[in-house]
């Protein structure tokens, strides 16, 4: 590069031409987050959209059945076995795989409900 600092795009001079230097063109920064470029999206098909939804309704249902656990050393002991119990298996595709974790979650959550409902009266 010649002295007296960087030129604007399109201002070479014949000498750099002529060395072979080629200039490259300022590339305009893309307005868009980084996170938006990456991120793929696909659609759910309607059956897929509706277990979504089931799976999504028990996570709540048994967090909210956790806030009902009078101790706080058991109540985190359970919120952090959901999430990690959901956060296993958030790539599960197959179907009747959901479908059995759905059953075995809302069973699970029966059972809390019916032990917190003992340990009330």
């Amino acid at each position: 590069m010649a002295a007296g600092g960087p030129r604007p795009p399109g201002e070479g001079s014949a000498a750099t031409a002529a060395a072979g230097e080629a200039e490259l063109p300022v590339m305009a920064a893309s307005r868009l987050p980084p996170s938006a470029l990456t991120l793929k999206q696909t659609s759910l098909s309607p059956s897929q959209f509706l277990r979504r939804q089931q799976v999504l309704q028990l996570y709540r249902k048994i967090l909210r059945a956790i806030r009902d656990v009078p101790a706080e050393a058991d109540r985190r002991y359970l919120k952090d076995w959901a999430r990690e119990e959901f956060r296993r298996n958030k790539d599960a595709t197959e179907e009747d795989a959901i479908r059995m974790m759905i059953t075995q979650g809302n069973m699970q959550l029966q059972e809390l409900q019916r032990t917190l409902k003992l340990a009330k009266s």
